[in-house]
Parts: C-alpha cells; structure tokens; sequence
C-alpha cells in the first residue's frame, strides 16, 4: 500500500489538481477559517501542508486514525475519506449534502469517516451540536441526527437537540447523560487534537488516504482523486 500511495503523490496529474483548487481559489470561499489558537505558522504553501499530512498519516496505524468515529461504507475499503466538520459550518452542510452522493456512489470501494472539528472561537453552538451527534450515536444514530443537524442548521440550539432525539425516539435519559459526560468531550478533543497534529486550517476539511482535499473542492476533483487512487490499487495487485 505504501508503494501504491508514494507512486499516486508522484503523480503530476493528481498533485496539479490539488494544488490548482487552492491557487484558483475554489477553497477559499468554501472554508470557514479556524482562528489559530498558537503562534505556530501555517503551512508555507500547499505541497508544505500536504508533505505534513502524509508525514502525520504515514506514521500512524489505520484503526488508531479512525478511532471510535463514525464511519459510513466498507470498513475493509482500501480507500479511506476523512472529513473535518463543524455543525454550524455553512459550507460543511453544504459538502454533507454531495458527500452523501459520493459515499453512497462508492460504498463498496471507501470507508468515511466523520471527525468533529468545532470551531468553537466563531461559532458558539459548534461544541453542543458535536456531543448531540456523537451522543446520539452512542446510540447508533450519529448519520440520521447528523442530517437533521445539517438540515436544520439555522436553528441549532437546545430545542433542536432534544427535538431530534425524541423524533429519532432515543433513550432521552441516556441521551442526555451521554452528551454531557466526559467521554464525549474526551472523543471530541482527540478529533481536534488530530486535527491540529494536520494542521488543518478550517472547515470542512477533507483526506483521502493520504491526499489533502481542499475544502471548497467541488464535487468532480473528489471523483478525480478517487478515481486515480483506486487505479493505483487495481494496478499494484495485477498480476
């Protein structure tokens, strides 16, 4: 896999695609900017910040960098979709919604997976949705209420929290323990700490594998990376 990996960055066609999404500006007004909470400098250009992610996911195992997360698709799938995401990040709902599409088009041959990154400097209702969600999925319905909080985002807020767990009719009681216990801020700050170790600038952010996505990709550049990822893999276990 390594072998397949290091031969995709090498691709000129693959690394033009990244880098020309961040030069041409299609992230910039699709990405909500994360005030940065230390002096530390951001990446000096895009192949700088992508050399820091590969560097980042390279030296970590697989069921470490997945974690607990929710995920969505095949858990064997040689290609792994991480998001970064914000609850009441515009463009995160905006990116759920062909996210959707994505996932659902390729759920034999990707594993997704949700990473909370609240941005809690600029959105106050960022951290409470976080724990709703992941309380909810204590319960295995992280995906349906993640939807409602994506679709109703312009009422994020504790009627809305509650609204969607009694419409999903989960354990109230326990809904309610969970998402103020220690153990969903614990999953939320292990997801931002990875975060930082990326140096991930804002919402949403996206990794394939190893590959940064910039935030405000449109739908095609996720198809093109995919798409040359999977030959690469077909390619490596020919015979």
């Amino acid at each position: 896999m390594d072998q397949v990996l290091a031969r995709l960055r090498a691709s000129k066609l693959l690394r033009w695609g990244i880098v020309a999404a961040l030069l041409v500006g299609l992230a910039i007004p699709l990405l909500i900017f994360l005030p940065r909470r230390n002096q530390a400098s951001p990446p000096s250009s895009p192949e700088a910040h992508q050399a820091i992610v590969t560097e980042v996911i390279m030296s970590s195992d697989r069921a470490s960098l997945i974690g607990t997360s929710p995920t969505k698709g095949n858990p064997n799938a040689a290609i792994v979709l991480f998001k970064f995401s914000d609850f009441q990040c515009p463009y995160c709902a905006v990116a759920a919604g062909y996210m959707r599409e994505f996932v659902d088009k390729h759920d034999d041959d990707i594993l997704y997976v949700y990473k909370h990154f609240p941005l809690t400097q600029i959105h106050p209702e960022a951290m409470p949705s976080a724990k709703a969600a992941w309380a909810a999925g204590q319960q295995g319905q992280f995906w349906l209420y993640h939807d409602g909080l994506f679709v109703n985002q312009n009422r994020l807020g504790e009627d809305l929290y509650i609204e969607l767990a009694e419409a999903m009719q989960l354990d109230m009681e326990q809904f309610n323990r969970d998402r103020g216990s220690t153990e969903a801020t614990a999953a939320i700050e292990q997801d931002l700490a990875l975060a930082e170790q990326l140096q991930l600038q804002g919402t949403p952010s996206f990794i394939m594998n190893d590959l940064l996505i910039p935030g405000g990709a449109p739908p095609q550049l996720f198809e093109e990376v995919f798409n040359q990822i999977n030959a690469a893999i077909n390619s490596q276990n020919e015979p």
